[in-house]
């Protein structure tokens, strides 16, 4: 069952003056993902669809950033490049009070845009 869908679009130039703060980066994302960007060579389309991500998980759980940061959730990819979503924290409590039990999301992208879209569910074992 569907429990909730995220999406967000951000411009990627914006990103792009955002990573020219030195704190930008430390401040709103994980170690993984920061290697992740090195390994990428910094790529602002990368990084942009990482924030975008971030903001499309909590329109999933219709709270927003209240009550824990971007860097509770993570954006990473597996081999193949697809990406997935690790929560932590008080990110992590709300996806097991709402029974998320899977993520799904796609991420795509214009030379100027990052468009992501994020759907959680939760299966019915009983």
């Amino acid at each position: 069952m569907i429990v909730g869908i995220g999406n967000d679009m951000i411009e990627i130039d914006r990103i792009h003056k955002a990573i020219s703060r030195p704190k930008f980066l430390t401040r709103h994302f994980t170690n993984e993902e920061l290697d992740l960007f090195r390994d990428r060579k910094m790529n602002p389309s990368t990084i942009a669809a990482n924030f975008a991500a971030k903001e499309a998980v909590t329109k999933v759980f219709g709270t927003g950033f209240k009550g824990f940061g971007l860097k509770d959730v993570e954006i990473l990819r597996n081999d193949l490049g697809r990406p997935y979503i690790n929560l932590y924290g008080h990110a992590k409590a709300i996806e097991n009070q709402m029974g998320i039990d899977k993520w799904h999301i796609t991420v795509s992208h214009t030379k100027s845009m990052v468009s992501v879209v994020v759907l959680g569910e939760k299966h019915d074992y009983s």
